[in-house]
């Protein structure tokens, strides 16, 4: 999974395969999901991302495995 943040337009994208998406749809203002071509959620869209999320801190939280993370 991958969180790409992007200052410019203000948006989060949690990238959450590595399969392209065949099918998005909007849940709520902003709010997009991205679909495979089998149905499965592959990605969220969160537009406007700085008045919807906190984006300062991000703690995983009781992950059954190791998390790795990476330097910006």
């Amino acid at each position: 999974m991958k969180l790409n943040c992007y200052a410019e337009t203000d948006s989060l994208y949690i990238d959450l395969s590595e399969k392209p998406n065949t099918e998005s749809r909007e849940i709520s203002e902003g709010v997009v999901l991205d679909y495979d071509a089998k149905g499965n959620l592959v990605g969220i869209d969160i537009d406007n991302a700085s008045k919807k999320v906190q984006l300062k801190q991000l703690i995983p939280n009781k992950f059954p495995w190791k998390v790795q993370t990476f330097p910006a």
